[in-house]
């Protein structure tokens, strides 16, 4: 997963990038050449973009980048990539490199996820 800082993070609307709300159904996009779609969290308790990313993902099968906005904090990122997300901006404040420790904090998942579909046991090993 990327992380980028919120000056890094462009807001722009046009036919290739598409930005959210967290209320909205994914399901009603038209996503012919949607290359990004930004997903919103107006505060961290409120996890609804894990839904739409999921969505997007493993039923709406859209491939593109997509990227969490907002109230994004260091300990929500593990499952922002485990849901779908690409890239999250974090959140005024938060040091992009203690981030990026989370991930090394865990290595693997028993659960498969909207990215890694298959459990731990059903892989080869």
């Amino acid at each position: 997963m990327k992380i980028i800082s919120a000056q890094e993070h462009q807001a722009v609307e046009w036919p290739a990038h598409i930005t959210l709300a967290n209320d909205a159904d994914p399901r009603t996009l038209d996503l012919n050449g949607v290359t990004r779609i930004d997903l919103q969290f107006p505060k961290f308790t409120d996890g609804r973009a894990y839904s739409q990313a999921f969505l997007l993902r493993r039923r709406l099968g859209f491939a593109g980048e997509l990227r969490a906005t907002g109230d994004v904090l260091i300990d929500q990122l593990v499952q922002m990539q485990r849901t779908g997300f690409d890239v999250a901006v974090l959140r005024e404040g938060v040091d992009a490199s203690a981030a990026q420790r989370q991930f090394e904090r865990f290595a693997g998942f028993y659960q498969g996820s909207a990215v890694e579909t298959k459990p731990q046991f059903a892989k080869a090993a």
